[in-house]
This record gives C-alpha cells, sequence and structure tokens, in this order.
C-alpha cells in the first residue's frame, strides 16, 4: 500500500496518548529517501556546483558569491554520526538537502567522543591526534556529494574532543570537553593547532583539493559555545571539579586553575611597574611575595572596582587572544581561503559584549538560540534522568524571542549567523519558530541561518531511530516549515529595514556587563526599547564608546516592522503576520488568525494554534505565480508520547513515527490574476501527490478551500 494512502487511512486509527485527554493526531513519516523525486523539489535555486567559481567572500559586511551576488545560507547541522554517511547513502542525503533547499551543512562534533563510528578520531588509538582512514574518507566523499548538489560545507573544528592519556595533557580524564581551558592551556592549544592542520591540509580525493583549498568549503568556526568569560562568570574556573565523572559544563581542575592563576600573575607584572604590583598587592591585602588570587563569582559585588577590573580585562584579553591565535595559525601558518568564526554568542541571560567585543575581530559573528531549552534533572521519586520545558508560544513574548535574543549579537560591518537553532522537542508551538526566525532575520539583514540539527544518526537509520529534543527530519512540522522558508530566505523575500538602530559600548560598559543582573535581558543596554529588532536593523557600532540614540517604539500592540511587511500582536493571543509579494504567512493563536490577513490570503481555522505559510514557487509574486507551496502546520509528537499532568515534561518519549494534529478550517485566497482554476494538491510525508487534484471553490471574488478534507502539512496550489 502506498505510504499516502496509509496516512490517509490512518486519520482516525491515530491517537497519542496525554497525561489527561485523547487527542485525535495523524501519523505524517516522512520518506526523506524520495523526497526529491517529489512536487517540491527546490534543487533548482542552488547553483551548482557549490564554489563553482571561487570562495565566498565578503563586501560591505555581508557573503556573495565571487560575482558579488549575495549569499544567504539556509542550512542544517549534521551531528557526530549524521557527518560520516556510508557510501551508499551519501549521495542519496546530497540530493535530499538540495531538493529541501539546504544550501549549507555545519558539520558539527567531527570530534565526538560518542563512538567510532561518530568521529574522525581512531578509536584504536591512545590519542585524539590522528585520524581513522574510513571516518576520513567518508567524509570526504560526503563533502563532495554536497558539492555537486550545490550545498557548502562549515566546518566546527574544537567542539566534543575528550583528550586521551597519549595526548600528554594532565588530567586529561578530568576535563571532559575542556570548554574554558581550550582557550589558556598551551599544550590544548597546541593540540587545536595540530588537528586544525591536519584536517585542513588534508586532501579530498574526491574533489581534488586540500580542504584550505576547497571553496565548496566556505566557513570554518574555531570552537563552540566555549568562552573563558562565560567560564568565569558561570564559576567554572574556581578549580573545584576533581572527578572524572564529566558534562558538558564542567567547571576545571585545580591543576588548571592554579595554571590560569600563574597566567593572570604574569600578565600583571606586565601591566604594573614593580612598586605599583606592590601597592597593589597591599591594597588588596596579598602579601608581596604571594600570587594574587582570582576572583570566584561569588566575589564579583563585594571586590573593590579595581580588583574587578583589572581581572576582568586579563579574562578578556586572554581569550581575545586564543582567537586571534588560532585564526592567524589558519590564515598565516596553513593558508586556508575560507571565511573563519571564533565562536557563538549564546548565554542570553547575561551580557554578551565582551564576548562580542573579541569574535568580531575576525570574520564573521554568529550567535545560537534555543526556544525554551529543556532543563535536564534527575527525577528524586523515580532516580531516573528527566527534563521539564515551559512549553509556552514564543508569539506571545516578542521582547524574549528568538529573534530579539540573537538581534543582540549583529555587528556593523560583518556578516552575521545564526549557527544554532530550534524549538526543542516536545515544544507544542514548534510551527511558529522556523518562519519567524526566518522571516525577521531578512528584516535584520542576517547572512545565515543553520537549524539545529537535522540529524544525529547514521542516515541508514533516519526512518526507524527515536529523535531526540533536536532532530528534525522526521518532525513534519519541522520539515515542512524548514522546507518553506528556504526560497523566502535565499530569495530575500522580506525587505531589509532602512534604518539601523545602532548600540555603542565603552569598555567600562563591557566589563561591568560580566557582573551585571538580569534585569534588562537580553540586551543589557539601559533605554534600548525591547521591540527595536522587531522594527529596525540593530547592529552594535563600537566597543570603545560613542553616542546612544534610541528611537521610540510607539506602536507595540501589534509591532509593526518599518517595512510594514511584519506585524507581530504580543501577549496571550499572540500572532504573527507576514505578508510580501512572494511569501506570506499567517502564525499563532487562530483567535487572531481568523481576524487578520495578508495581502492573498484569509483563514477560518478550527485550530487554537497553527502557522500557514504560502510562498511562490516560481519566484513570480502569489497573484501572479503558477504554482505555490501552502505548508500549514499545528502540533506534532511522536506515537505514544504521554504528557505529565502540565504538559511540562513527558512521562513516555514515544516513537516514530510522528503524528500531526492536521490544520482544519477554510482558506480563503483573493487577488489571483487570471485564475480559470485552482488546485490544491496534497503532499505526503515524501513530498509527492497524494492522488488527489482538488479543486478551490470561487465566490465573491474568492477562491475557498476547505483544508478539513485532508490530512497533510503541505499542498501544491497551482494555478490553471
Amino acid at each position: 500500500m502506498q505510504l499516502s494512502k496509509l496516512v490517509f487511512l490512518s486519520f482516525l486509527l491515530f491517537v497519542v496518548s496525554n497525561a489527561n485527554s485523547q487527542t485525535e493526531m495523524v501519523p505524517f513519516p516522512i520518506d526523506w529517501e524520495e523526497f526529491p523525486n517529489g512536487e517540491i523539489n527546490l534543487s533548482f535555486a542552488l547553483e551548482k556546483p557549490a564554489g563553482k567559481d571561487g570562495f565566498i567572500k565578503i563586501e560591505n559586511g555581508h557573503f556573495v558569491k565571487p560575482n558579488s551576488k549575495r549569499f544567504r545560507i539556509w542550512g542544517v547541522n549534521l551531528t557526530a554520526g549524521a557527518c560520516f554517511p556510508e557510501k551508499t547513502e551519501a549521495p542519496k542525503v546530497a540530493a535530499f538537502l538540495s531538493a529541501a533547499g539546504i544550501n549549507a551543512v555545519r558539520f558539527h562534533f567531527l570530534d565526538s567522543n560518542w563512538g567510532a563510528d561518530k568521529s574522525l578520531f581512531d578509536y584504536n588509538l591512545d590519542h585524539t591526534q590522528a585520524f581513522n582512514p574510513e571516518q576520513i574518507d567518508k567524509l570526504d566523499y560526503f563533502v563532495a556529494e554536497l558539492k555537486k548538489q550545490g550545498v557548502y560545507s562549515n566546518f566546527n573544528l574544537n567542539v566534543g574532543r575528550n583528550y586521551r592519556k597519549g595526548d600528554d595533557v594532565p588530567y586529561y580524564d578530568y576535563l571532559g570537553l575542556a570548554k574554558g581551558t581550550t582557550l589558556f592551556n598551551d599544550r590544548i592549544i597546541e593540540l587545536q593547532k595540530d588537528y586544525a592542520t591536519q584536517l585542513l591540509t588534508h586532501k579530498n580525493t574526491y574533489t581534488g583539493n586540500q580542504y584550505k583549498n576547497e571553496p565548496a568549503l566556505a566557513f570554518i568556526e574555531i570552537v563552540n559555545e566555549n568562552s573563558l568569560v562565560e567560564a568565569w562568570f558561570t564559576g567554572r574556573l574556581n578549580g573545584d571539579h576533581n572527578s572524572t565523572e564529566t558534562s558538558t559544563w564542567s567547571g576545571i581542575p585545580k591543576y588548571y586553575a592554579d595554571e590560569l592563576t600563574k597566567k593572570y600573575n604574569e600578565w600583571l607584572e606586565k601591566q604594573f611597574f614593580e612598586n605599583e604590583l606592590k601597592a597593589y598587592k597591599k591594597e588588596i591585602d596579598v602579601a608581596a611575595d604571594s600570587l594574587v588570587p582570582r576572583l570566584k563569582e561569588t566575589e564579583f559585588n563585594t571586590a573593590s572596582d579595581k580588583r574587578f577590573i583589572t581581572e576582568a580585562m586579563f579574562i578578556i584579553e586572554t581569550e581575545k587572544n586564543f582567537y586571534r591565535a588560532i585564526y592567524n595559525h589558519l590564515k598565516e601558518t596553513i593558508g586556508v581561503n575560507q571565511l573563519v568564526a571564533a565562536n557563538s554568542d549564546h548565554n542570553h541571560y547575561k551580557s554578551g559584549n565582551a564576548l562580542l567585543s573579541a569574535t568580531s575581530k575576525l570574520d564573521f559573528v554568529d550567535g545560537h538560540v534555543y526556544w525554551q531549552h529543556p532543563k535536564y534533572f534527575k527525577d528524586q521519586t523515580t532516580g531516573k534522568n528527566t527534563f521539564s520545558i515551559d512549553n509556552l508560544p514564543m508569539v506571545d513574548d516578542p521582547t524574549w524571542s528568538t529573534v530579539a535574543q540573537l538581534s543582540r549579537s549583529a555587528v556593523e560591518g560583518k556578516p552575521f549567523t545564526v549557527s544554532e537553532t530550534n524549538h526543542p522537542y516536545p515544544n507544542e508551538y514548534s510551527c511558529e519558530g522556523f518562519i519567524t526566525l526566518g522571516a525577521y532575520g531578512l528584516l535584520q539583514d542576517w547572512d545565515g541561518i543553520y537549524f539545529y540539527t537535522f540529524e544525529h544518526g547514521d542516515p541508514a537509520e533516519w526512518k526507524s531511530k527515536k529523535p531526540n529534543y533536536f532532530d528534525i527530519l522526521n518532525d513534519p512540522v519541522k520539515f515542512a516549515n524548514l522546507v518553506a522558508g528556504a526560497l523566502m530566505f535565499q530569495r530575500g523575500d522580506v525587505d531589509a529595514a532602512k534604518t539601523t538602530v545602532y548600540r555603542n559600548y565603552t569598555q567600562n560598559d563591557i566589563i561591568e556587563g560580566i557582573r551585571a543582573d538580569a534585569g534588562e535581558k537580553p540586551f543589557f543596554t539601559p533605554g534600548f526599547p525591547a521591540e527595536t529588532p522587531l522594527v529596525y536593523k540593530t547592529r552594535i557600532q563600537s566597543f570603545i564608546g560613542g553616542e546612544n540614540d534610541f528611537p521610540e517604539i510607539n506602536e507595540t500592540n501589534p509591532i509593526l516592522s518599518e517595512t510594514r511587511q511584519l506585524m507581530w500582536f504580543p501577549n496571550e493571543d499572540g500572532m504573527i503576520r507576514l505578508s510580501t509579494p512572494q511569501t506570506q504567512a499567517l502564525i499563532g493563536h487562530s483567535k487572531k488568525l481568523n481576524i487578520f490577513k495578508t495581502k492573498n490570503f484569509q483563514l477560518k481555522l478550527n485550530n487554537k494554534f497553527a502557522s500557514v505559510v504560502l510562498t511562490s514557487l516560481d519566484g513570480k509574486p502569489i497573484e501572479s505565480s503558477e504554482k505555490m507551496l501552502l505548508a500549514l502546520t499545528s502540533k506534532s509528537i511522536l506515537s505514544g508520547a504521554k504528557w505529565n499532568a502540565d504538559r511540562t515534561s513527558l512521562l513516555e518519549w514515544g516513537e516514530q513515527p510522528f503524528g500531526i494534529e492536521p490544520v482544519t478550517g477554510k482558506i480563503e485566497i483573493t487577488g489571483i490574476e487570471n485564475a480559470e482554476t485552482i488546485f490544491f494538491i496534497p503532499l505526503d510525508g515524501s513530498g509527492k501527490s497524494m492522488g488527489k487534484q482538488l479543486r478551490a471553490t470561487y465566490e465573491n471574488q474568492k477562491w475557498s478551500f476547505d483544508l478539513s478534507r485532508v490530512p497533510t502539512v503541505w499542498y501544491i496550489v497551482e494555478r490553471k
């Protein structure tokens, strides 16, 4: 029996059990292998092969191709095992990503410690200084296949490396990911340089290029969410970690804390004349022949300003020097041609300006954000590891949205990318995430978004493995919106705001931000209206001071973008309206969706919450387009998942396939030129027709269609 028929016949049979209720959901499996043969294939939008005319470069603060044409990334992460598909799978994965409109892949956790088939490192050795020949060969082949399909690559250098006995790293088994230590320990920095040299001078036999000379490898990131400043203000530099049990955010062992203290005192000797240093030690009650101890985060507000500022300057400078050292090694010693980012601004509960003052010195700036990232903990009753989420919609909270959080990081004159973002499973409002961020990212004139993560595992297992919090592929709601946003973002359907609101920071602002309270998050900038990034572009103009002149934002319900193409209604019945010539959307609570309309459509939905996106597939405005994609999504959840009573956690995780809450009700389309008939063609999880061509009804100058007729997340809409 065909997949589409299975989906249709299962409409009333598939039930997801909830803690307090039963909600009818329809199974909607994604068939990624068949997707390139479906009705949506967007690979026509990608120039093939990737990098055919040379390397991506920067002009006027943005990514461009060698011909100076603007290049925007609509990408995904592939993590650990997903980076190394078998050669039988690699061409299929590359063709699939291209068909979905993905033009860049961020290779994440190439250096993972999760198993021999999930890492570049040779697991037969007691060190991490050699690659597994089979793994590097699979990576080479995959990069070459992506290149053929017009998909660029981004290599992350230091992400998940766990050092081994033979690496000559003291207390290697106490370090875990070695966050913090990575940025100051001489041996670990040497190993990072060696790794970069080994990888980027490696010749890919399938492309014929060393990676440093491979234009399809366009971007390199030095470290991932690994900041010395952050480690300081979170207490991870205190040296109190004394166990081989480590986690992502483990503190550093005493050995490395002592090393950092020694480096601090060597730095102090260079900053002060001998008599000044003696006076400083006396001032802070330290014996003349003793080392100045470093401050713990609990002492930030009780220490004298001079003492806090002095150490803050050391921490910032050490981090900045690390990025510069690795950058110089990449560019001057190795001779890479790629664009290089240092790190990602990701902790939005604290000011990111100290980090950004360092990362903005490199080629481009990057940020990470998740809407309501899961909180992990151990259930005291059962002893099992579990999680909780707030499970609230982002449309109700615009000034803490992913848009607002990320917009604080963009720096004038530098391309800005988002290399990780998602509404992690099982958030029930995930349909709002991708299109919203893509649309406002265009308003902000950003240069790229990579969603995290397309998959963690081997593609041979994609159809059967249990997705985790972040896997996108098999979630039909996320995948449909990922595809629907691809042309919108790459074409630049939303106009960039004409006005840029600048923020200027002094050195004192940067330093004091490290110990500032979280009261003005995410911008930590007095007088800066929180709604600004939903109206205007915003950039950091300077880290050495300057005048700030912030406009008043008078319209706050709704918040209307300067371009008038985006409208955001906040509060409990939040909604977003996107209305451009080629892409239009209504996203949020249907109480509002059913009142407002875009230029060319309006809704009468039965669902409480939904996202409906109509985008041109032929590049013409919707009113004259002959072929469009209609993505309509609400809730999704794995089969058999069980919510707890307040819907903040799952008692049962669930299994494949995902089920969808079908969007039901009516859509009315207006302003379509010279249309004799409009057909709605429902598609299954492979993007293929379900064998139906359904006519819309024309009445009162409106084309009306009953969305309740077929449970799906998308239709092809054709004008005849």
